[in-house]
């Protein structure tokens, strides 16, 4: 099976599903996490060029942990619009690419505007990129790769699970440790943080795994809610 997440920021899927897709990972899926920003705002110190190329490697060491394939969109933080062509042309690629048999992405409803622009993007994209005659700019897929299939979408939890209610668990209890140590990768960001503003953002992550986990039975657990409209249904789990 080929699993894709597309989260807005490097970190974003560490937080919210990488034990899920880890578990993905140990069953034999092909695991691909797309990076639609490059995160260059993330930090007060760091200027945008370094933090990018900082960032970009926080994110390949954490994929490498998990055996998922890392890659980037190249937008800059908040930069990403979803009413905009060459936007949605730019996940059309990643999804052609990726040939998923299922998407994980953002919540629609987030606390911030590259989230919410992101989710509405691998919405818009996952339909484009299905038609036989869509045309695009090809960075990742080949110009031969065929059609993009009609594929459920999982939209991950957010940030600290604000309005959020699951439609759908997977235990990551094996997991968590290392989803812990995935995240602890983005130094930049969760250093920063700790030394910074007084927040222990793994803590966090760790806490809120736990509180799904009691929602669903489990020691610690990552929640979903699946997108409910015309043909992304399917008949059965994906989520391991």
């Amino acid at each position: 099976m080929n699993v894709l997440a597309i989260g807005c920021h490097p970190d974003d899927v560490e937080i919210a599903c990488s034990g899920t897709l880890a578990k993905c990972a140990k069953r034999g899926d092909r695991v691909i996490v797309c990076h639609a920003s490059t995160g260059n705002l993330g930090h007060v110190i760091i200027p945008p060029d370094e933090l990018t190329k900082i960032r970009a490697e926080e994110a390949r060491t954490a994929g490498a942990m998990g055996g998922i394939e890392v890659i980037c969109a190249g937008f800059n933080d908040l930069d990403i619009y979803d009413n905009n062509k060459a936007a949605r042309d730019k996940i059309v690629d990643v999804i052609r690419y990726a040939n998923p048999d299922f998407i994980i992405t953002q919540n629609p409803d987030d606390y911030m505007p590259d989230h919410t622009a992101v989710s509405r993007l691998v919405f818009d994209a996952s339909f484009a990129a299905t038609l036989p005659n869509y045309t695009y700019p090809h960075v990742f897929s080949d110009e031969n790769c065929p059609p993009a299939k009609m594929v459920p979408i999982y939209y991950m939890d957010t940030l600290a699970g604000v309005n959020f209610n699951p439609t759908e668990f997977v235990d990551i209890s094996g997991e968590i440790d290392l989803k812990i140590e995935m995240l602890e990768c983005h130094k930049s960001q969760l250093v920063w943080m700790r030394e910074h503003d007084g927040i222990d953002f793994a803590d966090m992550v760790r806490v809120c795994s736990r509180y799904r986990g009691y929602q669903c039975g489990a020691e610690y657990a990552e929640g979903f809610r699946q997108c409910q409209v015309y043909l992304k249904g399917y008949p059965g789990r994906l989520l391991p």
